[in-house]
């Protein structure tokens, strides 16, 4: 219920968790789900970040639980869903949000550690936050999960093969993910952000002018209707520009 003196958000009374939230889209993501009435749990590896995100949470009428996290850590997002379960009984939305650009750099160049890492963040993490959160969510009576994915993955270029790779192997697994989930309440969509001004957009592209990209504020609404619960979309990639 909306809190007195305050008009219903679309996500009013919906638990929603974000990875990758001390930043970038995640963080713009978290302030506007908490101005849409969420209940936030949000998760990043930097515990200074998510403090700033809290209080700009807080600033947009919201309540966030904040949750350290390292996602390659896949002991810790197992105990995730337990914790959640514990203190919400549900999840009804899902923001995977947290990214790795990788290295640029010829296939045969990149060296195994740093391919292995773009695989964790990008694909197995996100497989892991399924494996502990789908119970969750098909306890919810509209679960919603989004995943981030990239233009990359059809604007093949050169050097760009490990964060290409990963994510379009993140779309197959989420778009089979949401037909498996198909007679259920729970729906499963990805999100092409297109160019946005990120700190990974700015490692990817040093020259270019950041004041020429859309914020991440700017691309917040595609989050929203997806997350909502008269969502119908399911499986689908969608472009937020």
């Amino acid at each position: 219920m909306a809190e007195a003196g305050r008009l219903p958000g679309r996500l009013d009374g919906r638990i929603a968790l974000v990875t990758g939230a001390s930043r970038g889209i995640g963080a713009a993501v978290a302030e506007r789900f908490a101005a849409e009435g969420a209940h936030l749990v949000l998760a990043a590896r930097t515990t200074g970040g998510l403090e700033e995100v809290d209080d700009k949470v807080e600033a947009a009428g919201g309540k966030a639980t904040l949750v350290p996290l390292d996602l390659t850590d896949s002991a810790a997002i197992d105990q995730l869903g337990g914790a959640i379960h514990e203190r919400f009984g549900r999840l009804d939305v899902l923001v995977g949000n947290a990214g790795s650009l990788g290295v640029l750099s010829p296939v045969g160049h990149i060296e195994p550690r740093a391919w292995d890492e773009a695989v964790a963040v990008n694909l197995t993490a996100n497989q892991r936050l399924i494996r502990s959160l789908d119970p969750l969510l098909r306890l919810s009576e509209a679960g919603r999960a989004i995943f981030v994915t990239s233009g990359a993955v059809r604007n093949l270029r050169p050097f760009w093969s490990a964060y290409a790779a990963t994510k379009a192997a993140l779309e197959a697994m989420v778009v089979i993910y949401a037909k498996e989930m198909e007679k259920t309440d729970v729906k499963a969509n990805l999100v092409d952000p297109g160019a946005t001004r990120t700190a990974m957009r700015a490692e990817a592209f040093p020259g270019e002018d950041p004041l020429g990209l859309q914020t991440p504020e700017d691309i917040t609404q595609v989050f929203v209707d997806l997350a909502a619960a008269d969502c119908e979309l399911n499986g689908e990639v969608v472009k937020a520009y």
